[in-house]
């Protein structure tokens, strides 16, 4: 029996979830689908240039996985391109997680928002009192199967 496959961890939902090529009507065209965390793949290695192991790391996958994720998604791209088809991006096996992290003073009990990334605060912004702590309990927002 096949093993379920692994939920990968992807940064956010694309605002984007279409594009086709200019000048042709919808009717048509051919499209290729491109799944949310392909997508999170090419972000990850394309965009910003990360090295498998590093995309393999932020998606939660080994790095020979994220390798095929990648291999995947560039080949549907690709076809796109070349073939003059409209990309589709939605499915998959997914997590989504939050952008910011939540936290809460506990000295006034305010509640703030920072960046993934930017490292801890120093105070909180209101009162600012040293005594707060992270909300971890939504740290995954939604998770998402199929495709």
């Amino acid at each position: 029996m096949v093993r379920p496959q692994k939920n990968r961890i992807v940064a956010f939902n694309p605002d984007v979830s279409y594009f086709k090529p200019r000048g042709i009507p919808m009717l048509a065209l051919d499209e290729v689908c491109l799944t949310i965390d392909e997508r999170e793949s090419i972000r990850l290695a394309d965009l910003l240039g990360m090295s498998y192991e590093e995309g393999g790391r932020n998606m939660g996958v080994s790095r020979a996985t994220f390798g095929r994720i990648v291999q995947r998604a560039r080949k549907a791209v690709a076809d796109a391109l070349i073939n003059g088809k409209a990309i589709n991006i939605e499915g998959g096996n997914y997590k989504i997680i939050n952008e910011e992290h939540v936290f809460k003073c506990r000295k006034c009990n305010y509640k703030w928002n920072k960046s993934r990334g930017t490292g801890r605060p120093q105070s909180c912004p209101l009162c600012n009192g040293e005594n707060f702590y992270r909300i971890l309990e939504k740290e995954y927002i939604t998770e998402q199967n199929g495709g």
